[in-house]
């Protein structure tokens, strides 16, 4: 079924404002998030106004937790948060200059300990961070978040991470994502009606630590989107994308894969069938110069993408941009898995599902590659349309009684 386009909006990737800042504005909590498929309109549970979330501390770690729930309250469109009780409270006006934000902070549980909050209607994302607190400003287009492959970023050296959701009349959505960052680790889940538990995001054992190591080890620059503070705490891995942006990552690094993805296109047809709930409804493509040209059954050219960039292709934007339609963004969606699965060579019937096939060739997006090897169900948001396939780290039930966030430990 269509997609609402993401918890908060859904990537263009990104709406460009904000990850060249040296932080990032939520009027696209947004830009940069995976998507959640949208329930049927007509939901047969009555979903209540907010739902316990219980956050498990099982890192094993000795600092102060602290948690956040920041997003658009979905009965009004305003952005704010939410307090322990999930009461919203929207965010005050900003200015052209960022101010500080009220502090949003809930003390979060201590180590092996548990704490419940409430979730509210809401799309919106759960922070939470070790040590100390986040800095979060306010701007005249909302809440500015932080953007740490910006090495002036206040959160720049806090240990931290956040899980994406949507809370509504017809459900709850939740994920684990990496889209930006691979931090610390945590697992997701969603309770149902028959007191069954599904979740996602865990790790293998050792996944974190094996992760890690797995990035130093890939030539080719990749070692360079890992940070760490001055303390040698190692802070997270940044998403290729960002570190292109950062400068830590080479700009041309997927370009040897897009060169030759435009070259077999030239003299063949890329077949692309977006939506497998409709088989009849296909696109083919040809390249003509610097241009790939999609047309429908009877000829008639759809859409057209120049020839994308590496940022474009990890970003799934910019000259791979997925509106929210159903012609270009279906289509865009599928080359951005193609492209960051490398799939597009070996097989010119698109989407290709089929995860055996995923990253063979040498030139790939590797940092997704090395997550999706360490999550224990396989399942990760590597990249915005991870989704495509189903192979993304999300758990929803149309009638959630509970839901759950897991702080693992970094082993």
């Amino acid at each position: 079924m269509p997609s609402p386009r993401s918890l908060h909006a859904r990537p263009s990737r990104r709406l460009a404002l904000a990850l060249l800042s040296p932080l990032a504005v939520v009027a696209a909590l947004v830009a940069r998030s995976p998507t959640v498929h949208a329930a049927p309109a007509t939901a047969t549970a009555s979903v209540p106004a907010t739902i316990p979330l219980t956050v498990k501390n099982d890192s094993r770690r000795t600092e102060p937790v602290y948690l956040y729930n920041l997003g658009t309250e979905l009965s009004t469109g305003r952005q704010g948060w939410a307090d322990a009780a999930g009461v919203f409270h929207p965010w005050p006006a900003g200015g052209s200059v960022p101010v500080p934000a009220p502090d949003a902070a809930i003390p979060g549980p201590a180590a092996g300990q548990s704490l419940t909050i409430r979730m509210p209607k809401f799309s919106g994302r759960v922070y939470f961070s070790y040590g100390q607190k986040l800095v979060f400003k306010v701007a005249t287009g909302g809440l500015v978040q932080p953007a740490v492959q910006n090495p002036s970023d206040p959160n720049r050296n806090i240990l931290f991470n956040w899980s994406e959701y949507t809370l509504n009349d017809s459900g709850l959505w939740i994920n684990s994502t990496q889209v930006d960052m691979f931090s610390v680790p945590y697992a997701v889940g969603v309770k149902r009606p028959d007191g069954s538990v599904a979740g996602t995001g865990r790790l293998r054992a050792g996944g974190y630590r094996g992760f890690f190591d797995a990035l130093r080890g890939q030539p080719g620059g990749w070692a360079g989107l890992i940070q760490t503070r001055g303390d040698g705490t190692v802070l997270r891995a940044l998403a290729p994308g960002h570190g292109i942006e950062a400068g830590a990552l080479p700009r041309d690094v997927m370009a040897g894969y897009i060169d030759r993805v435009w070259a077999k296109y030239a003299g063949e047809t890329l077949t692309v069938t977006p939506f497998a709930d409709r088989p009849s409804l296909t696109y083919y493509g040809r390249v003509s110069g610097d241009t790939m040209n999609f047309t429908d059954g009877s000829g008639t050219v759809v859409t057209s993408f120049r020839k994308p960039d590496s940022d474009s292709v990890f970003g799934c934007y910019k000259l791979l941009d997925a509106p929210n339609d159903q012609v270009r963004g279906p289509i865009s969606r599928t080359l951005c898995a193609g492209y960051n699965r490398s799939t597009l060579l070996a097989n010119p019937h698109q989407p290709d599902t089929s995860a055996a096939g995923f990253y063979q060739d040498s030139v790939t997006n590797h940092y997704s590659r090395k997550i999706h090897a360490q999550m224990a169900d396989g399942k990760a948001y590597g990249f915005a349309f991870d989704d495509v396939g189903a192979h993304e780290s999300l758990v929803h039930d149309g009638n959630p009684q509970q839901a759950y966030l897991t702080l693992d430990p970094l082993d």
